[in-house]
């Protein structure tokens, strides 16, 4: 079970297990997926282009003690193993995605998800938040490693019933 602990006091008055009163899903927030990667980045760079501006977000970040799934935004050192020290860098992530969200036009909140495997996390927080949409990047893979691999991308979008708009990498070529 995903444990949603929400960085912002927009989810303070919120009921137990961190769901926020949003409508019935289909006008809820837009959920971004931010693991601090530039992909994650332009994901919302890309969902402030296609979605309406001005709309509520919740940009949440992933993560789980000795297994960092997120890429820290601040050169600040945490030991992996402290729980306490990788849950503190989780929400600096979080909070930097909430301010690109903002940049981008939307009325956004950070919240971070203690999940393994990380899109249960993801399409939970979705689900507590009652989440319109989610949105994230998704690497490119191809060949066996594209089969076996198994991607945080296609999960989600494998276990919600939610809409998701994939992001993918800029290709070489353009």
């Amino acid at each position: 079970m995903a444990d949603v602990t929400g960085a912002s006091p927009a989810t303070a008055g919120a009921p137990a297990g961190g769901r926020t009163d949003r409508g019935d899903g289909a006008d809820g927030p837009i959920l971004f997926a931010y693991d601090g990667s530039e992909l994650a980045g332009r994901a919302i760079e890309i969902g402030g282009r296609q979605l309406a501006p001005g709309r509520a977000a919740v940009v949440v970040c992933v993560w789980q003690p000795a297994d960092v799934c997120f890429s820290p935004v601040t050169d600040r050192h945490f030991d992996a193993g402290n729980a306490a020290e990788v849950h503190r860098a989780a929400e600096d992530t979080a909070a930097h995605g909430a301010s690109l969200a903002e940049r981008v036009g939307f009325r956004a909140e950070a919240a971070t998800v203690e999940a393994s495997p990380s899109w249960k996390g993801i399409v939970e927080a979705a689900e507590d938040h009652r989440a319109g949409v989610i949105v994230i990047g998704s690497h490119r893979h191809s060949g066996l490693l594209g089969h076996l691999s198994g991607s945080v991308a296609s999960a989600v979008v494998a276990h919600s019933t939610l809409p998701v708009l994939l992001v993918h990498q800029p290709t070489d070529d353009g």
